[in-house]
């Protein structure tokens, strides 16, 4: 299992490489990794279409199809009218038909509309015909804050579908794992809830388009340490990681797990990782209320009781509606919420 966010590459390898550059490895944003896994995948399978708003010929709000339909038509990458429960619906038909539908929804919040397709149409189909009928639609939602938006395009809608059995829920924080988990998710023969951390999409990473993927639902270790585990998710890893080399210049090592899938949960490597250090904070920026961090503490506690040297403890966003801009950066966990919950635990 890998234990750093990207694969090691050696410095000559790596040098003048950019997201445009020939070869295996490359330096990409999340957003270009996503393209490029997407672009992949419709090179590789015909079947497989895009549908959403504005992706066609402005390429998404993130720029994350953009160039796609040039290159594949308008009949496989689709711009839709603004009706989430109408695109999500027309998957559910293409699925049925043999096609492997990449549905985009916009913003985070703009997903409700489309709910009720998505939990009592498009995660039940395969029970509902007793294995007999694949479901491969993926729905990408670009989710959490951090990008100063207005209402309804910073939610964390997460807990809602990982709740929702039939349905799979994944989410990648760096360019390595968006390049891969969008080709697994769009393999699948489940439906996948996939969720990007939209504040990480312009950061870069050496991507090695030859190296054999870890699986779409495992989890990973990001950082390895001794004295606490940080879990966290998306978005959440990266500030992690930064709370991670800050404690180290206290001495202390912290060790961060990176989820990546929230249903199923992979928490073997969790597991593993809180019988060595003995404390445990989960990170996200959901609502701590109800929120993914209360299931992961729970099955933390359950299995690793004897273990632990102090509660599980979460951070995460507060239970209020995502503030306006101005405030959402005192809403968001960040590096120093963090260190005082490892403090907290180490206290005990």
């Amino acid at each position: 299992m890998s234990t750093t966010s990207v694969r090691p590459t050696s410095r000559s390898a790596s040098r003048g490489r950019d997201e445009g550059a020939p070869g295996p490895v490359r330096s990409m944003t999340m957003a270009k990794a996503l393209n490029a896994g997407l672009r992949k995948a419709m090179e590789d399978d015909p079947t497989v279409l895009l549908a959403g708003e504005d992706i066609g010929k402005l390429g998404g709000v993130f720029r994350v199809t953009e160039g796609l339909q040039k290159d594949f038509g308008e009949s496989r990458v689709i711009d839709t009218p603004l009706a989430e429960s109408g695109i999500v619906g027309t998957a559910v038909g293409l699925a049925l038909r043999g096609y492997r539908p990449v549905c985009e929804i916009q913003f985070d919040g703009f997903v409700f509309p489309a709910f009720d397709q998505i939990v009592t149409q498009v995660a039940r189909m395969r029970w509902r015909t007793k294995g007999a009928v694949p479901m491969p639609v993926v729905i990408r939602i670009p989710f959490g804050g951090g990008i100063g938006a207005v209402e309804h395009h910073s939610e964390s809608p997460e807990a809602y579908f990982a709740h929702t059995v039939g349905l799979k829920v994944v989410t990648c924080s760096n360019p390595v794992d968006a390049y891969w988990m969008i080709q697994q998710a769009i393999a699948s023969d489940d439906p996948v809830i996939f969720f990007e951390p939209k504040r990480r999409y312009y950061e870069k990473a050496e991507v090695d388009t030859t190296t054999e993927p870890l699986g779409l639902h495992s989890s990973r270790v990001a950082r390895p340490g001794r004295d606490a585990t940080l879990i966290a998710y998306g978005p959440m890893v990266k500030t992690c990681l930064e709370a991670a080399s800050a404690a180290a210049d206290e001495g202390r090592e912290l060790e961060v797990v990176d989820l990546r899938t929230l249903s199923p949960l992979d928490l073997g490597p969790v597991y593993e990782s809180v019988r060595r250090t003995g404390h445990a904070v989960v990170v996200h920026e959901a609502p701590v209320s109800v929120g993914l961090g209360a299931e992961v503490a729970a099955r933390i506690t359950e299995n690793c009781f004897y273990s632990l040297e102090a509660p599980v403890l979460r951070v995460a966003g507060a239970d209020v509606p995502y503030p306006p801009s101005k405030a959402e950066e005192d809403y968001l966990p960040d590096l120093d919420s963090v260190l005082d919950a490892v403090d907290r635990s180490l206290a005990y």
